[in-house]
C-alpha cells in the first residue's frame, strides 16, 4: 500500500505555518517491520519527505504514519540492547535521584520506557515511578525487572487518569520517544495536567543540527515525525504553556540534545539556552539554505552508495549488513539496496533474526554468524555505536574486514 505524495507545503503541526518540503525519500516501508520471509500480505508503505516550518522552524514529516502500526506488542526495538545507552540511562536516573526525585515522595513518569533501562535505576532507588509505553512486548520485560508501566500511549487522556491514580510527577522524562509522536498537542497537555508545579519536563532526540552537518539522512525515517531544535522547541514551549529552561548536547545516536522545560517563571533559564539559540541563528539553521544544502549532499551519497555496492558486487567481493537498525530501512530502501547487494544483516535482537529487512527483504540472522561469515566487507547500519562495535568486531579487521560507512560520506576503512 502506498500513500499518495503530499503537496509541496502542507501546514505545520506545530504551528499551524507553511511547511516547505526540502527532502523526498521516496517510497518507504515500517521502519521496524521486520517480516517472516514466507509472509505474503501487502507490505504497507507510505511517502517519505520531510520538511521545515517557515513560522516556528519546526523540521517535521510531511505524512503521518498511523501509531498502531509502528508501536505494538511485537515492537522489536530494546533500549537496554547498547552497553553504551544502558549507561547513558543509568547516569540521567542517578542525576534525577540525586537532584530532582530528592521530596518526601518523590515521582517519576517515563513517557516510553520501553524495557525498563532507565527506570530499573530508580526502581533499584525506592523511588515511585511509572513507565507510560503501548508496546506491551517491551513493557513486560520491563515488569520482569521490577519497573511499574502502564500498558498506553501518553497523551491527555492517560495523564489524567495517572494523575487520578498517582499524583502529580516531580519529572517527566522521554528518550527518544518525544520525536516520534505527531499530536504533540495532547502530549504537552497531559504533561502540564500531570507535572507538578516546580517539576521539570526532559526530553532527548535526534538534533537537526547535528543530522544536517553529518548528513545523517538515515535518521529520517517513520517512527521519527519531528526533528527539533532550541528555537523550534523554544517556540513549541511557549505555545504551550512551558519555558524551556535548559539544553544539554549528548553525543549519542549521531547526535542529541537534552532539552528541559519547566512551567513559566519556575527555573532559570541557563546560559547553555542562549548560547545553542545563538549558535543556531548563526549557523542559518532558521533558514532554508542548510536544508537545501543537506538535501544535495544526500543525493550524492545515495548515488555513490549504491556505485560502490555494485562495484563491489562485480569483483566478487561478499558484503554483508551489520545491525538490522530502524534508519537502515531508509538508506536500503532510498539507496535499492537489495540482496543482490547486501547478502544478510547481523544483528543481537531476537525478534528481527529469523526475518527480512522491510522493504528490500535482505534475510536477517543472528549476530554470531557475523564470526564466521567470510565477507571481507561489512555495511555499517549502525554507525552511531561504531566505536562500541569496533572494539567489539576486533577480529573481524585483524583477518582483513573493512567497514563501509556512509555517514558524513562513503567510506571503505
Amino acid at each position: 500500500m502506498s500513500i499518495p505524495t503530499p503537496s509541496h507545503t502542507t501546514p505545520c503541526r506545530i504551528c499551524g505555518g507553511a511547511v516547505e518540503r526540502f527532502l523526498d525519500l521516496g517510497d518507504q516501508p515500517l521502519s521496524d517491520a521486520f517480516r517472516k520471509p514466507d509472509e505474503s500480505d501487502d507490505e504497507f508503505f507510505f511517502r517519505l519527505e520531510v520538511g521545515r516550518c517557515t513560522g516556528c522552524t519546526m523540521t517535521q514529516l510531511l505524512h503521518e504514519v498511523p501509531r498502531e502500526r509502528m508501536f505494538h506488542a511485537d515492537y522489536p526495538y530494546r533500549s537496554s540492547g547498547s552497553t553504551t545507552m544502558a549507561a547513558h540511562f543509568r547516569a540521567i536516573a542517578q542525576r534525577f535521584l540525586a537532584e530532582e526525585l530528592t521530596g518526601s515522595d518523590p515521582f517519576i513518569v517515563e513517557i516510553g520506557s520501553n524495557d525498563g533501562v532507565m527506570l530499573r535505576t530508580v526502581a533499584e532507588a525506592g523511588v515511585r515511578h511509572l513507565g507510560v509505553d503501548p508496546s506491551a512486548g517491551v513493557g513486560l520485560t520491563a515488569q520482569e525487572q521490577g519497573v511499574r508501566v502502564r500498558t498506553d500511549f501518553f497523551e491527555e487522556r492517560s495523564a489524567l487518569e495517572v494523575v487520578a491514580d498517582e499524583g502529580r510527577a516531580d519529572v517527566i522524562y522521554a528518550a527518544n520517544t518525544f520525536c516520534h509522536i505527531p499530536y504533540l498537542d495532547s502530549v504537552l497537555a497531559g504533561a502540564r495536567a500531570l507535572l507538578g508545579d516546580d517539576g521539570i519536563f526532559v526530553f532527548e532526540d535526534p538534533y537537526i543540527g547535528d543530522i544536517l552537518r553529518r548528513r545523517s539522512f538515515d535518521q529520517i525515517y517513520d517512527e521519527h515525525f519531528y526533528f527539533f531544535s532550541a528555537t523550534s522547541v523554544r517556540a513549541m514551549a511557549v505555545q504551550h504553556g512551558f519555558e524551556l529552561v535548559d539544553v544539554e548536547r549528548l553525543d549519542v545516536h549521531g547526535g542529541e540534545v537534552r532539552y528541559t522545560l519547566a512551567r513559566p517563571g519556575r527555573r532559570t533559564v541557563t546560559q547553555a539556552v542562549h548560547d545553542l539559540l545563538l549558535e543556531e541563528s548563526t549557523s542559518g539553521l532558521d533558514r532554508a539554505e542548510p536544508y537545501e544544502t543537506f538535501a544535495r549532499a544526500v543525493m550524492a551519497i545515495r548515488d555513490d552508495l549504491r556505485s560502490t555496492l555494485e562495484r563491489l558486487r562485480d569483483e566478487g567481493r561478499r558484503v554483508v549488513g551489520y545491525g538490522a537498525t530502524a534508519k537502515s530501512a531508509t538508506v536500503n530502501n532510498f539507496c535499492g539496496i537489495d540482496r543482490d547487494l547486501v547478502a544478510v544483516v547481523y544483528d543481537t535482537t531476537e525478534e528481527k533474526q529469523g526475518r527480512v529487512t522491510p522493504g528490500q527483504h535482505i534475510p536477517v540472522e543472528d549476530m554470531s554468524g557475523f564470526a564466521t561469515d567470510p565477507a571481507p566487507i561489512a555495511l555499517l547500519y549502525a554507525w552511531n555505536h561504531a566505536e562500541e562495535i569496533k572494539r567489539k568486531e576486533q577480529a573481524f579487521a585483524d583477518r582483513g574486514g573493512r567497514w563501509l560507512t556512509y555517514v558524513p560520506e562513503v567510506r571503505l576503512d
